[in-house]
């Protein structure tokens, strides 16, 4: 075997490990293997490299509340950054590992790895998690997740207004996320700092709103609250729950 092809492969086996744990510190991106498949990460056998997925519904489906230029600029732009954040640094850790590399340098690639791997899985996460008012966005779930909302949270009612709360007062950048816990079988609230940064170990992410400004500033300037309160419009629940019934198994 080639060398180049040895590389090859130990870039895919890294890519496909640092998207189901190998990433120690991304909570996120190391729960994505029971909600996402390899085409929604937009992962290219072929290529060796993360590539980035298109959006599920027009740049325009969600005008009401996410208008066209954000959407186009936050997806084509910061997302697509965080896929070539990704692939940089699988291929930097590959040159080390195969002593081509700066040994001296490899905590930094480690950091880099972690922090675009997470903005690639949360922004997909991100993406299918909304949906247009028209085609059912917004409203509640039901079935199971509604559940163990009322459980958790008491109610429905008591869920919106802590997940608005915790999204609204994340410090600096970062998301607002609904996850489950396996362990304790339960959902819990929790606010995230950059694309990683104070994820609960071993939390299935299910629900997730990127308070970064890049996100909602064109529209809302800094009402960050306003923009949270939007997005409650065009949640995905049915996509939400698939998610939720994933963890669960």
């Amino acid at each position: 075997m080639s060398t180049d092809i040895t590389r090859r492969n130990a870039i895919a086996s890294m890519a496909a490990l640092g998207a189901t744990g190998a990433i120690a510190s991304s909570s996120i991106a190391s729960t994505t293997a029971s909600m996402l498949t390899a085409d929604e990460l937009g992962w290219d056998e072929k290529s060796a490299e993360y590539i980035l997925p298109p959006l599920p519904y027009a740049y325009d489906a969600l005008k009401d509340v996410i208008d066209e230029q954000t959407m186009r600029i936050h997806h084509d732009k910061h997302h697509a950054g965080y896929i070539r954040g990704v692939n940089k640094a699988l291929k930097e850790l590959d040159h080390i590992r195969w002593g081509a590399g700066d040994e001296t340098l490899i905590q930094h690639w480690q950091r880099q790895l972690s922090f675009h791997m997470g903005g690639h899985v949360n922004h997909t996460l991100f993406w299918s998690g909304m949906k247009p008012e028209l085609d059912g966005g917004g409203g509640q779930p039901g079935g199971n997740l509604s559940q163990l909302i009322k459980r958790d949270f008491a109610s429905f009612g008591q869920f919106v207004k802590q997940f608005k709360l915790a999204a609204t007062k994340v410090e600096g950048s970062g998301w607002g996320w609904l996850v489950y816990e396996p362990i304790s079988k339960r959902l819990m609230i929790t606010q995230v700092q950059n694309q990683q940064d104070m994820m609960i170990a071993g939390a299935v992410p299910l629900l997730g709103v990127d308070v970064w400004e890049h996100a909602y500033y064109l529209k809302y300037q800094n009402r960050r609250a306003d923009y949270v309160e939007a997005f409650m419009r065009v949640i995905n629940w049915d996509e939400i729950s698939r998610r939720f019934e994933a963890a669960r198994k």
